[in-house]
Formats: structure tokens, sequence, C-alpha cells
């Protein structure tokens, strides 16, 4: 079977070590790079671990399968500047992680617009900490939710600061979960 996993790793942005650690079990970047050039024979398995670490849908990494990719046609630059690639690319939409749950704006506020799609993955308490100085989502009692940027983890206490003007600290203590924002999708 031939793949597109260089190529669609390369569109992401990823190193082989990158896409080695993202796999669930993790593996080597050799692993990924001989599934890559073909020394090794790409089962469905690795086929699926591989698209989950970089985020996409497995059809989107066996070539002819008419991926949704968009050609890339200029770069822009620090000074402003839209210029040709110096190497052709792909860009690849994004497929959400498993259990991602989404979040609408409704109105703009801190650094969303009205019309913004948050795409956010739950962790577990374990994994609280990754999300320091990350956006959250929160459910609180009575089917409301706090949405900010988490501040501060002391013990089972959350620390949030919403979103807005004049915005005061919240503190939360154990709750269920918590999902941190992980994609901005945004119409121009």
């Amino acid at each position: 079977m031939i793949t597109r996993i260089r190529e669609v790793r390369k569109a992401k942005g990823m190193t082989l070590e990158d896409v080695a650690r993202a796999c669930r079990p993790a593996t080597t970047a050799q692993t990924i790079g001989r599934l890559e050039t073909g020394t090794r024979t790409v089962s469905v398995g690795w086929l699926n671990r591989i698209a989950d670490a970089l985020g996409v849908e497995a059809g989107e990494l066996v070539a002819g399968a008419g991926g949704s990719e968009i050609a890339v046609a200029a770069t822009l630059g620090a000074d402003g500047q839209a210029r040709a690639p110096r190497r052709s690319g792909r860009l690849v939409p994004p497929r959400p992680a498993p259990g991602a749950i989404g979040l609408t704006v409704a109105v703009s506020t801190g650094d969303y617009r009205a019309g913004d799609e948050i795409w956010c993955e739950p962790l577990e308490a374990a994994d609280y900490a990754r999300a320091l100085n990350r956006d959250v989502l929160v459910p609180r009692p009575a089917g409301r939710f706090l949405f900010g940027r988490l501040i501060g983890r002391e013990g089972n206490r959350l620390q949030l600061l919403p979103h807005g003007a004049g915005a005061r600290q919240q503190v939360l203590t154990d709750p269920p979960w918590i999902a941190v924002a992980a994609r901005l999708v945004r119409a121009l």
C-alpha cells in the first residue's frame, strides 16, 4: 500500500519524533520513518495509530484515496509579504480528537470573536497541570460552564480568569472534568 504519511506529517509541521511521541502507545522515530518510506509494511493498525497522532482520518494517509487537502500556493513572511513556497506543500483538514467537545462564541470577548468555534480536548485530573496558562472549559452546577484561562492549581482547587473586561478570578474545587482549548476555527 502506498501511503502519504510523510506528506501529511510535513503539512502538519511535525517531525518523525513528534509523530512517534503522539502515537498511542508511543513508538520510535525510526519506526515512523520506516513506515513512511515503505521499508516496513503499514498495517491498518499502524495506519490508524499514525492518523490519530497526526489528527487526520486514516483515509487521508492512503495515496489515491481522494483526500481533501489543499495545495499551498504561498507562504506569508514576517514582513507581511506572501511568496511562493520553496517546496510544494499541502494543507490537511483537522480532525477532532476522540472525545472532543466544542464551544461556540456568541459575542466577541477577549481573543475570541463572535462566530468562532473552539474545539476542546477533555483532560484527566492528573493532566490538569498541562492546561496551565491555557483556556479551559469547566462544568459548574445546574448546567452552567466557566470558560477562562487556567492561572493556578493548588491541590484540588483550580483558579480561572474568565475572559472579558473586569472579569474576576474564579476558584473551583474538584471539577468533574476540564477540557483545554486545542483548536480555534474562525471564518474570515
